[in-house]
């Protein structure tokens, strides 16, 4: 085989698998679809020198493990303290809970960067095609090239992963099916708004009001990654799901209209980008943080959506544990 393992996705659990794999000796290869490895890591640059992030917009930190990473990410200055709490927008000012919601020096993305390094990843290479070939695994791209390992890793979104299994005849035993597509995800509308003039937003730049259709609003200058006035916002599950298919304009309309309270008199929007993310929120989880196929090669199922914490904890913590369930199924083969 070409490596131990591949891993379909460079998201943050496709990074943590990968590393973890390769902490055990193991050698792997990372494919993902994407132009930048990161999923929804994800920052856009805005003009000359505007960024915005329009995925994750911070983490927290709630286990030992995590945290571990964190402390040395802050030694190199990677990541930092942004805020201890949000406002819901009904006050001008937020109340510290006093839990920690972390940034990344120069937008999410940055942080998936830093993972990447040592990792060998190839970006925009879609996988249309997956079989067994040899008890190990063989992936097709729509360039028709293909990667041959003993062990495979998958961390798309799930509808994503199984459709893809489907199409290529992998058959899944009954109890991992029926595991696998428990899965749900809410979709995201993101409005990403260049503004030019001051906003109000609440100290330290953000509002959260889970009550609001556009739940999310976030000043990414006073984030401190954007030397200008870049805007992030997030519509919930719901109003996205009712307005996906809506006109771009209708869209874009709507979101600008939840930011528009928050302009200081004479500030103006002047732009607007649409982001949607179709696999945003992970609404029901698989409860373990990964899981490995019965009655096939090795096969692990990993991603935001498995251990129950949804989000970038979550990400991270099942990627760990995927490249650690990996690197025991491939070692009781030998």
């Amino acid at each position: 085989m070409a490596v131990d393992v591949l891993i379909v996705g460079a998201g943050l659990a496709g990074l943590m698998a990968a590393t973890t794999l390769q902490e055990n000796g193991l050698t792997v290869h990372v494919i993902d679809r994407g132009r930048s490895v990161g999923g929804r890591l994800a920052t856009r640059r805005v003009g000359e020198n505007g960024l915005a992030d329009h995925g994750a917009q911070f983490f927290t930190v709630r286990t030992s493990t995590l945290q571990r990473y964190v402390d040395r990410w802050r030694a190199l200055d990677l990541v930092y303290v942004w805020g201890t709490g949000w406002s819901d927008g009904s006050l001008k000012r937020t109340i510290s809970d006093g839990h920690p919601r972390y940034a990344v020096r120069g937008g999410m993305n940055k942080l998936a960067k830093h993972l990447e390094q040592g990792i060998n990843i190839s970006i925009d290479r879609l996988i249309s095609g997956i079989r067994q070939e040899n008890g190990g695994w063989e992936l097709y791209d729509s360039g028709g090239k293909s990667y041959a390992a003993n062990g495979l890793i998958m961390t798309p979104p799930m509808p994503e992963t199984l459709e893809l299994l489907t199409a290529s005849g992998v058959h899944l035993n009954a109890d991992d099916d029926a595991a696998l597509r428990r899965i749900r995800f809410g979709p995201c509308l993101c409005g990403i708004h260049a503004v030019n003039g001051d906003v109000d937003l609440p100290e330290p730049g953000a509002m959260q009001n889970f009550q609001s259709d556009v739940y999310w609003i976030a000043d990414n200058q006073a984030k401190g990654i954007s030397a200008t006035r870049i805007i992030t916002s997030h519509a919930n599950a719901k109003f996205s799901r009712q307005n996906w298919d809506a006109s771009e304009a209708d869209i874009i309309r709507a979101l600008e209209s939840a930011v528009q309270p928050f302009l200081k008199p004479g500030a103006n929007i002047v732009q607007t980008q649409l982001k949607k993310w179709r696999y945003s929120v992970p609404l029901t989880t698989h409860p373990q943080e990964c899981l490995l196929a019965q009655d096939l090669p090795p096969l692990v199922f990993a991603g935001d959506a498995f251990g129950g914490r949804g989000r970038v904890e979550g990400a991270f913590l099942s990627g760990i544990a995927a490249g650690e369930t990996m690197a025991e199924a491939l070692a009781s083969l030998s």
